[in-house]
């Protein structure tokens, strides 16, 4: 027994080095890994750019507090909110603290208290974000959980319809669900939300912690549907590995949280603040998300050549894929990190990649030539 809490199902081995999509372990075997930290390292593992931007920043000043002006947080709010219709940001540290701040704002801005959420959800693991959550074994144990969220199933409009009445103040989801198995959205159901919203005067939150910064081939997954949220959380990809979260609000929000209705110690320090800035100068570019779609096809089409249709199902956006492979994957993800590719499950049944948006096509050849050797 070690000093550590045992709440990481960890596995045996050690990353100590990485660079791009190519890791290390303590043994010095090599591996492609295929998680990026579970969708983090969007420009992959030592990209010399975000080195350059933590070095130079660590050289000036790590923390000075929210009480004091902050250009960096200004400028990477007025980077994040460009050619869209948010108009600002909040900064704090995790896609949990991300999505709390999400929902104390719907709550406040509407002086309601109910929030609708679905099935297979993953939202965070402090209670509010849990409460959100539409998994139970993400609650079990914890005791009563925050009330007023009803989780409704995922797709469902009828479903979504009738549930709706005047004491809900936000609608909460993922355009598509990572740990709930990599489901997307529909358009019809994304069309319900539309105008549900609008016509109810219901806030839309979407759930971009790990959709985001460019993981499905556009700077946000809610750019590829018709939804227009009034909130947007992000966390994961936006510091490419270094911890930096936050939201993004409409004009219509900006009174809400004055002084005082929310904040936290470390969450825009200039650490972060420069790391996500240099991501975004470089992700947001059309040109580099053109490449995450080019390589997103490159790779489904590869996973499709190769795998039986009839045996496994390929899903999902960009670079968040899942192959449903229709049985427990434990298993497999075991035999695939012994093979030298690193990937995370998504529910039971599905296999979830989650390669740097920076891979290459040689090394998705890589990647499906292993699948293969212990899928088939």
């Amino acid at each position: 027994m070690g000093a550590l809490f045992n709440n990481y199902s960890r596995r045996s081995i050690s990353i100590v080095e990485g660079n791009g999509t190519v890791v290390k372990d303590s043994d010095g075997k090599r591996y492609l890994d295929f998680t990026s930290g579970i969708a983090v390292c969007c420009l992959g593992h030592a990209h010399p750019a975000l080195v350059k931007a933590i070095k130079e920043q660590s050289e000036k000043i790590w923390h000075t507090s929210n009480l004091f002006d902050s250009p960096g947080q200004v400028s990477l709010a007025e980077s994040l909110v460009k050619d869209n219709h948010f108009s600002h940001a909040f900064f704090c540290n995790s896609g949990a603290e991300a999505n709390e701040a999400a929902i104390k704002l719907a709550r406040k801005h509407t002086g309601k208290h109910h929030i609708i959420t679905f099935e297979q959800s993953f939202h965070g693991r402090t209670f509010g974000a849990m409460s959100a959550t539409g998994q139970e074994k993400i609650q079990k144990g914890f005791g009563p959980l925050v009330e007023k969220f009803t989780v409704l199933p995922f797709n469902d409009v009828e479903a979504l319809k009738g549930a709706v009445d005047d004491s809900v103040a936000a609608i909460m989801l993922e355009i598509v669900q990572g740990e709930g198995g990599v489901n997307a959205v529909t358009d019809d159901f994304a069309n319900a939300i539309k105008e549900i919203c609008e016509t109810s005067n219901i806030l839309l939150i979407v759930d971009e912690v790990q959709t985001g910064i460019g993981r499905t081939g556009t700077r946000f997954a809610f750019e590829q549907t018709t939804l227009k949220p009034d909130i947007v959380s992000m966390a994961k990809g936006l510091g490419g590995g270094f911890p930096i979260a936050g939201i993004l609000g409409t004009a219509e929000l900006y009174d809400t949280f004055g002084p005082g209705t929310h904040g936290t110690t470390f969450g825009g320090n200039p650490l972060g603040v420069a790391v996500a800035q240099t991501v975004i100068d470089i992700v947001f570019q059309q040109s580099f998300l053109d490449e995450v779609k080019e390589k997103s096809a490159y790779l489904v089409q590869k996973l499709q050549e190769g795998l039986p249709p009839e045996l496994f199902t390929v899903r999902g956006k960009g670079l968040m894929l899942g192959i449903d492979c229709g049985k427990e994957v434990g298993s497999l993800v075991a035999k695939a990190e012994e093979a030298g590719l690193l990937l995370v499950a998504a529910g039971p049944n599905v296999l979830r990649l989650l390669p740097p948006l920076t891979v290459s096509k040689a090394e998705i050849d890589e990647a499906v030539k292993i699948l293969k050797t212990f899928l088939l």
